[in-house]
């Protein structure tokens, strides 16, 4: 009997290249290797997140002959020292998994290896641990001229496909439930949940009863645990979080984006580790781009899309952040006008918000 091939733009599978890379996302969130290749290239990739020495020699020993490189954004080459306008891959010579940690993270390591640019599988096979949250850095190995088929387990990956696919799994946007909930305040709320192709949550919290029929008031808001839920004085996130719906309500109405965007999109582990790197003396930017991200990795597609699905394309957004306009205006939302959400300053946020204000251009009154 034959098989039935389903077609291309198939909604049960997607295109071969999107099922190829959801593919390899759950194995780099297992931490197991897969294959990037394009015309040319070929490699073998593993993440540095959750390195030890017992998996480091494992790797190594499958890609033998081939040596082993950390493949590391232009971000983190500029952290080590080496200026350059490119990804680069570094050899790696008799280094543990200790090493190897300290090159993808740690400050004041300078690299006197022989770098060169990354090529197009290795550039992709950062992209790919980006979309897991996971350090962008990579072990990468050139297989190019190998018999990976002796390897029939690991997920390949067009190098070309990495690119197109958060573009794809957006489109696969999805209301998951959605209910009534009574808040603290007073409120009356409504959350509304929607979930990707990749299962991820992104919530829509629809406050009162605003007027779709005119602008309505929108927050776009990253999710920050430490600050929504802990109240941490690091940052003003949960302070903006109340204000927010402060505002909301005497404006009659609104909605807030509750965005998984951790850390400005780092993911919760990563800003952790900025946080270890803000206590050693580097303001949040340099923190963020030590560790080799640029420094806001959010996209606000995916919010311009929960916007449209629930028939709200004119809207007032409250926010500091130009890039959020910028983002949603992009996206075919039209923002009428900015209404300011400045938060108290005190003496542990103080650094943080004079930082957005001079080095990321939030318009703040600092």
């Amino acid at each position: 009997m034959n098989a039935v091939r389903p077609p291309s733009d198939s909604l049960l599978f997607g295109s071969r290249d999107y099922t190829d890379v959801s593919r390899a996302l759950s194995e780099l969130q297992a931490r197991r290797p897969v294959r990037i290749h394009t015309a040319g290239e070929g490699l073998l990739a593993l993440p540095v997140e959750g390195l030890d020495d017992q998996r480091l020699a494992e790797f190594e020993a499958l890609c033998r002959p081939a040596e082993l490189n950390l493949v590391v954004t232009r971000q983190r080459a500029l952290a080590l020292g080496i200026s350059t306008s490119t990804p680069l891959s570094v050899p790696l010579s008799k280094m543990n998994a200790s090493a190897i940690l300290d090159l993808a993270t740690e400050t004041k390591i300078r690299c006197t290896a022989e770098t060169r640019p990354a090529n197009r599988a290795a550039i992709a096979a950062v992209q790919l641990v980006k979309l897991t949250r996971g350090l962008p850095s990579v072990l990468a190995a050139d297989v190019k001229d190998r018999d990976v088929k002796l390897e029939p387990s690991i997920i390949a990956v067009r190098a070309d496909a990495v690119g197109q696919f958060a573009i794809e799994a957006a489109k696969r946007l999805v209301v998951a439930s959605e209910a009534s909930i009574p808040l603290v305040s007073g409120i009356t709320s409504r959350f509304v949940v929607f979930r990707d192709a990749t299962g991820t949550d992104q919530v829509a919290i629809i406050v009162g009863k605003p007027d779709f029929e005119r602008p309505v008031p929108v927050r776009l808001h990253s999710a920050c645990l430490t600050g929504d839920v802990f109240g941490s004085r690091q940052c003003d996130c949960g302070d903006q979080l109340r204000l927010a719906l402060k505002q909301l309500k005497g404006l009659g109405g609104g909605v807030i984006l509750y965005l998984a965007q951790e850390g400005r999109g780092l993911g919760l582990a990563n800003k952790m580790r900025a946080y270890q790197l803000q206590g050693r003396g580097l303001d949040t930017c340099d923190a963020n781009t030590t560790l080799g991200f640029d420094d806001d990795e959010r996209d606000y597609g995916i919010a311009a899309l929960m916007l449209k699905k629930l028939n709200c394309s004119r809207i007032l957004l409250l926010t500091n952040n130009p890039s959020k306009l910028d983002g949603l205006i992009g996206a075919g939302i039209e923002v009428a006008a900015r209404i300011p959400l400045e938060a108290p300053v005190t003496a542990h946020n103080k650094r943080y918000l004079t930082t957005k204000a001079v080095r990321s251009g939030h318009q703040l009154s600092i």
